[in-house]
């Protein structure tokens, strides 16, 4: 009987061992922060094949296949870029759809930390499927879409002003049926002095139970801004290129320099500042007056295309380095880049640590030095916070590794 007692004891003891040495991976010493679980402090994470298995003070690291010292640096939920124009493709004169324009999300998503990238108006219902076969299912980072309304997509010119190919209840009737990939409906590009295109959009996204995204602005005289976020957007749509003043659309500061009070009382209401960079929808002379004043946004985002990445957005990175500078707190920046964006899109599986989500994980190096950081117009800003990614893990994996942090020495 003792002898048997001793066994099982034994038993105990190995399968304690063989648990605690289920870790893949083991992030040890970073310092975590997750705005949905209310994390903000030096933590490890356990990491058991493409899940989350554990988030504790300390895991002991004989209790991993692979530890990752990650000391010093921020650890954080894969980020999600909202604005971004992944359409890639090799038809000619079609802007954002489908071709040269957009960029392939693996080449440039893993390398700044981005895990759920979210394609904004490339695709629309006549060619979505096209653009899933082609993009998102090839792609091993996690692609989104806001459909466009124009049925064929964000082509540019003459066929993004065509309201006879703004079909609310087509565009519905497939956002319906892909809802594992489309999360809102995207309107932008239309010149002139009509809301049909702004409710189209506003019914197509009611009728799929889903946001809508504007990129608003080209009308001659200038649509009424107030209008549109007062009136028109309801709760949770969203208003990207918050910080631009374009030509057509009207600047969230005043005259005065002061942020329109029509511009609070939407944020209050529940409209989404998103950020879209762009290559050409950003400046700091509304940016940093806004922030000080309280504006701050709701979402970092680049709108990434050929353009903007070789201007003065470059990555996401560079873009949450330039709110870091310009007063946000690395805690205000990550949420903006994780949690509330997750929130936006109605995804509740991405953009947080929680145990038994998916393992989409980055690790993020904020350098100090001097630094230099570029607006649209070609403005420069100095700053002494960069940050930089180091390590991007998808669904368990490492998929971008700057300085070895994962790797063994060689011999």
């Amino acid at each position: 009987m003792k002898k048997l007692k001793l066994m099982s004891l034994a038993l105990v003891w190995m399968s304690g061992v063989l648990s605690a040495q289920d870790y893949d991976i083991v992030i040890k010493g970073g310092h975590i922060i997750d705005p949905v679980n209310h994390i903000d402090q030096i933590m490890d994470l356990g990491i058991k094949g493409n899940k989350i298995a554990a988030v504790k003070k300390n895991i002991e690291t004989s209790h991993a296949k692979k530890v990752i010292d990650a000391s010093g640096m921020i650890v954080s939920p894969g980020l999600i870029d909202m604005h971004s124009h992944n359409f890639h493709g090799t038809v000619p004169n079609r802007y954002l759809s489908n071709s040269f324009t957009a960029l392939p999300p693996d080449g440039f998503s893993f390398r700044s930390g981005v895990t759920t990238i979210v394609d904004v108006g490339g695709a629309g219902w006549k060619n979505f499927e096209l653009f899933k076969s082609q993009v998102i299912d090839q792609s091993k980072t996690r692609v989104l879409s806001f459909l466009n309304i124009i049925g064929s997509g964000m082509s540019g010119g003459a066929r993004e002003q065509n309201i006879e190919d703004m079909n609310p209840k087509m565009t519905a009737l497939v956002a319906q049926q892909n809802k594992e990939y489309i999360v809102g409906i995207k309107l932008a590009h239309f010149m002139g002095f009509d809301w049909t295109p702004t409710n189209l959009v506003v019914e197509a996204g009611k009728m799929a139970n889903i946001p809508v995204m504007i990129d608003f602005g080209g009308s001659n005289p200038e649509l009424p801004l107030d209008q549109l976020l007062l009136e028109k957007l309801r709760p949770g749509d969203i208003f990207t290129h918050t910080y631009a003043h374009v030509n057509g659309r009207t600047p969230i500061l005043a005259e005065n320099g002061k942020v329109r009070d029509y511009i609070f009382e939407a944020q209050k209401k529940g409209i989404v500042f998103d950020v879209g960079h762009g290559g050409g929808s950003f400046l700091f002379e509304q940016a940093v007056p806004a922030i000080k004043q309280g504006l701050k946004p709701d979402v970092i985002s680049t709108d990434l295309h050929t353009g903007s990445m070789n201007g003065g957005m470059k990555n996401i990175n560079n873009v949450m380095s330039k709110f870091l500078n310009m007063g946000l707190s690395i805690q205000e920046v990550i949420s903006a880049t994780t949690s509330k964006p997750a929130q936006h899109l109605q995804r509740k599986d991405i953009g947080n640590l929680s145990v038994g989500a998916i393992a989409d994980v980055t690790v993020l190096n904020i350098r100090k030095g001097d630094f230099g950081f570029i607006d649209t117009s070609g403005k420069r800003m100095k700053g002494n916070q960069k940050l930089e990614c180091e390590l991007t893990l998808r669904a368990g994996n490492v998929v971008y590794d700057l300085n070895g942090l994962a790797s063994s020495d060689w011999k």
